[in-house]
């Protein structure tokens, strides 16, 4: 049986963050509309879906590239497209077929929706799902808008947790995903390539696992001194741009006191960033990109090959959300630091300027939704 709870109270229309393959970027209304979110029939959904109201959502270095260039990859924005997959929220109706969720519940989003029919979802590793349909990754739409339906297998219980905190379950399922696939454990001395959103809840994951000594590097020194406090122990090094790779490295062993890293995690996606890890990991090491970057790169093959290094990559997250939300609610994991700057979802676009602008001292930009439920 669907409920009617709080949804009666219900009075702002949908509206969401739309970019266009011009580049564009503006806010205006989007589905599902306010009579069908005020309704609150839960017969009206799919099966095994709920609406939710969302309430906080994170700002992605993907979607300022597809709003600055139109693409990453094959996956290309050809239409007017809604942004966003870091998003939390509170459910207003469920489908009579959802028996564990019910309106009023807090819950984080995970955004991809998988076939469950191929190997890769029955095999458990459905973020290579076949016909993956990711929100926010066109032609799908994102989560940056009030209202959202979504199927309630995908939404997680948060409890009492703040809903920003929900939402940085994202991110921070993307460096849980890194960690488990790198192998890192208590005592690996860690090398961290970039210093965003994503590689400084890398650093929290490395420094909640043990590993020791840890560096992380960035050509901004802002981010730099912002990683240094939140873990006070790791070592921090701004990449001098003009050295060639091996050169680089050997400045980041000797910021670790000439510890070689045994296993580094690239969160950049930048070419000479992922050569530098591979010039600095010792012998049988691992280089773990994390990042995203450009379609083609060159790699220093003989590096790799003579030092017998494993060069690794990452492809979004699998069964990651139940372990992020108990890391946060016991406190081994605390991301509030991250949160630079917050705007409200008519904001959307100031937000996502101070996001894009490397000299705002943005972080993590998120996105509120103050709604009347």
């Amino acid at each position: 049986m669907s409920s009617t709870t709080t949804v009666e109270t219900i009075s702002k229309p949908n509206i969401g963050v739309f970019t266009n393959p011009e580049h564009k970027l503006w806010v205006e209304e989007s589905k599902p509309n306010l009579d069908s979110v005020k309704k609150g029939k839960g017969e009206d959904l799919p099966e095994g879906w709920v609406t939710v109201a969302i309430k906080s959502t994170g700002i992605c270095g993907s979607d300022i590239h597809f709003w600055h260039a139109g693409a990453i990859g094959p996956m290309v924005v050809t239409d007017n497209h809604i942004l966003g997959h870091e998003s939390a929220g509170v459910v207003l109706a469920t489908h009579p077929s959802v028996t564990h969720l019910q309106p009023g519940d807090r819950v984080a989003i995970e955004p991809g929706l998988i076939c469950n029919n191929c190997e890769q979802c029955l095999t458990g590793r459905y973020n290579g799902c076949e016909k993956m349909k990711f929100l926010s990754t066109p032609p799908i739409d994102g989560l940056l808008r009030r209202y959202v339906n979504h199927p309630a297998i995908w939404c997680h219980k948060i409890g009492s947790m703040t809903y920003e905190n929900g939402a940085l379950l994202e991110p921070l399922s993307v460096a849980l995903a890194g960690m488990e696939r790198s192998g890192v454990s208590l005592g690996d001395s860690v090398l961290i390539c970039g210093a965003g959103p994503i590689g400084l809840i890398t650093l929290l994951c490395c420094q909640a696992a043990g590993a020791c000594p840890i560096v992380i590097t960035d050509v901004d020194e802002g981010r730099l001194q912002y990683a240094a406090k939140l873990c006070p122990r790791a070592k921090t090094y701004k990449v001098n741009t003009t050295l060639q790779p091996a050169d680089c490295a050997n400045e980041i062993i000797a910021a670790a006191n000439g510890i070689k890293p045994a296993v580094a995690l690239e969160c950049t996606g930048v070419e000479s960033s992922v050569a530098n890890a591979i010039y600095s990991v010792k012998f049988g090491g691992k280089v773990f990109v994390i990042g995203v970057g450009k379609p083609n790169m060159s790699v220093p093959f003989m590096r790799l090959s003579t030092q017998e290094i494993d060069l690794q990559f990452q492809y979004r997250y699998c069964n990651t959300w139940p372990r992020a939300i108990r890391l946060v609610q016991d406190g081994v994991i605390d991301m509030k630091q991250l949160v630079t700057h917050r705007f409200d979802i008519e904001d959307a676009v100031k937000a996502f300027e101070t996001s894009g602008d490397v000299k705002s001292g943005a972080i993590k930009v998120m996105i509120q939704n103050e709604i009347d439920c």
